[in-house]
């Protein structure tokens, strides 16, 4: 998907320390939070704007919303974030497109089991992520740019 930089699942959403390692790899000028939960939350939606480097535009969309961006053409280099492989699952089973799927950060919860390290995740997401897998996209694990990446497929076997 054209300025698509990174489609990156993180249950923290924009974690500074995180992000700003991100942010100087990738040259993105917006970041996209997908979120049908957070896109209601008016609260929610005011600190993840708060909490964005300076110069870079922050949007929160619920799932639809970021289907009609991506059918439109994404107008600027951009850092899609969603908390669960899930939101990722829906928009591909409507019809949206990836290359590759970013594994950064999904923490212990019930019903989540261990994954790899500190990544955890459901049966239910493990099952979103072997459908993107199937479907051809690239799903890896990598916590910060500097660290080696981990493919996916080789830990759902």
């Amino acid at each position: 998907m054209e300025n698509l930089d990174l489609l990156r699942v993180d249950d923290r959403l924009i974690h500074g320390q995180v992000m700003t390692a991100w942010l100087k790899t990738i040259p993105a000028k917006e970041i996209m939070v997908i979120d049908d939960q957070v896109a209601k939350d008016e609260f929610m939606r005011t600190v993840i704007m708060m909490s964005a480097p300076s110069g870079v535009v922050v949007s929160v969309n619920s799932i639809d919303e970021a289907m009609q961006r991506f059918s439109a053409g994404l107008k600027q280099s951009t850092f899609a974030l969603v908390k669960t492989p899930l939101t990722i699952k829906t928009m591909a089973d409507k019809g949206a497109k990836f290359e590759a799927v970013n594994i950064g950060g999904l923490g212990m919860a019930p019903g989540r089991k261990p994954l790899f390290k500190n990544i955890s995740a459901s049966e239910e997401e493990r099952q979103a992520l072997r459908e993107l897998i199937d479907k051809g996209v690239n799903v890896k694990i990598q916590i910060i740019p500097a660290e080696k990446i981990t493919d996916v497929a080789s830990l759902l076997k």
